[in-house]
């Protein structure tokens, strides 16, 4: 099979990957560029394990072929933090304890960094409606939408 050569931003940095126009994002990001913050839960696009945060929007890795993220800028867990600084989202998840076993947990800080990308002060609905598609078996959805609004208090924004 043919390979195709992919031009894009992960974290930050200019990527050129040559990889298999079959693979998905997930794959890729996994595979071939060793970020395995992104995980495969169902490999359907319901639970949420995946997200990533591409071109300012939160999606399915697992639902996204590689070749689509030409040009694009993709953010992983990776890239949330800086200089060895968690994010303040990350912080607040680990502060109000927002993850349980911590499968869900990237996508998860994902689905709500992306959130708050596009609307730095959210309400309680709108986080709710930015984490439905990521599911949680350890039930820490309340803490998810405290450690997001405890991150927005004082101007931190993504």
């Amino acid at each position: 099979m043919a390979e195709i050569t992919l031009n894009f931003t992960v974290n930050g940095e200019v990527a050129k990957v040559t990889t298999e126009p079959v693979k998905t994002l997930l794959q890729m990001l996994r595979e071939d560029l060793a970020l395995h913050s992104v995980k495969e839960g169902c490999a359907q696009g319901d639970c949420g394990s995946c997200i990533v945060v591409m071109s300012g929007q939160a999606v399915n890795s697992c639902l996204v072929l590689a070749a689509q993220v030409e040009g694009a800028e993709i953010v992983t867990l990776e890239g949330l933090s800086k200089n060895g600084r968690l994010h303040p989202l990350q912080r607040q998840f680990a502060e109000l304890w927002a993850f349980q076993c911590g499968f869900c947990t990237a996508g998860m800080l994902m689905s709500c960094y992306a959130l708050l990308l596009n609307n730095p002060a959210p309400t309680q609905v709108e986080i709710r409606t930015a984490i439905e598609g990521n599911l949680c078996r350890c039930t820490s959805y309340r803490a998810v939408m405290d450690a997001v609004l405890a991150s927005t208090e004082g101007g931190h924004l993504p």
